[in-house]
C-alpha cells in the first residue's frame, strides 16, 4: 500500500502576522479571545506587556497556563459571560473564535472593550459563499497542496493542536461584513485566501 503523506498545516498560525501587523505600535494591554493552547498569546506576549487570553476549553486552558509566560494571565472562561472593562485594552484580537460566538454580541461586547486608538482584529472562518466563492476555493485548494508539501519538505509539519474545539461557521463572509458594518461603522470585513475572513476596527480616539 503507497503511503499518502499528510500535508496539513495550520491555517489559523498562517495569519497570525495579519493580526500581529494590525495591532498599535505601542500595546500595553492586549486581550486574545479563544487562546487554545496558548501559541499565539505567546507570541503576543513578545509586543505588549500584559495579555490577557481567554478560552472555554478547560482543556486548552491547561495546555495554554503550562505554556505562556509571566505576563500572559490564561482565564476558563466564555468572553461574553466576563466583565471586560471598558476601553481597556490597546488590541482585542482572536485567530479562530469569532464564528464560535452570537457575531452582534460580540462584536458590540469586544468592542466596547477596545480603548480610543486601538483595534479590535478577528480572523474566523465562513461559511461558503457558492457559486460566489467558487473561484477562490478552488484556488485554495490548489495552494493548499502546495503549501502543505513545501512545510513537509522544510521539516515543518501542522501545528494544529489536537482536541482544539471546532465549529461550522453558520455566516457568509458577506453575511459578516454587513451585520458587522451595521454593529460598528468603519469595520473592514476581508475574505482571504485560505477560508478564512479578516475583521478589523480602528476606534476613532
Amino acid at each position: 500500500m503507497r503511503l499518502v503523506p499528510d500535508l496539513r498545516w495550520d491555517h489559523n498560525a498562517h495569519y497570525w502576522p495579519l493580526l500581529l501587523r494590525a495591532l498599535p505600535d505601542r500595546c500595553e494591554r492586549v486581550l486574545e479571545v479563544g487562546c487554545g493552547a496558548g501559541d499565539l498569546a505567546c507570541v503576543l506576549a513578545g509586543r505588549a506587556a500584559a495579555v490577557d487570553a481567554v478560552d472555554r476549553s478547560p482543556a486548552m486552558v491547561a495546555l495554554a497556563r503550562a505554556r505562556v509566560p509571566s505576563n500572559v494571565r490564561v482565564v476558563e472562561a466564555d468572553v461574553l459571560a466576563v466583565p471586560l472593562p471598558a476601553d481597556g485594552y490597546d488590541a482585542v484580537v482572536g485567530g479562530s473564535a469569532l464564528h464560535h460566538l452570537p457575531l452582534d454580541e460580540a462584536l458590540r461586547t469586544l468592542a466596547a472593550a477596545v480603548r480610543p486608538g486601538g483595534v479590535l482584529a478577528m480572523v474566523a472562518l465562513p461559511r461558503t459563499d457558492l457559486p460566489r466563492d467558487l473561484p477562490v476555493e478552488a484556488l485554495a485548494a490548489v495552494l493548499d497542496r502546495v503549501v502543505g508539501l513545501g512545510r513537509r519538505v522544510r521539516g515543518r509539519p501542522s501545528s494544529g493542536t489536537p482536541g482544539m474545539p471546532v465549529r461550522d461557521p453558520v455566516l457568509t463572509t458577506r453575511q459578516v461584513r454587513s451585520r458587522a458594518r451595521a454593529v460598528l461603522p468603519g469595520v473592514r470585513v476581508r475574505r482571504l485566501l485560505f477560508w478564512r475572513y479578516s475583521l478589523v476596527r480602528r476606534r476613532p480616539g
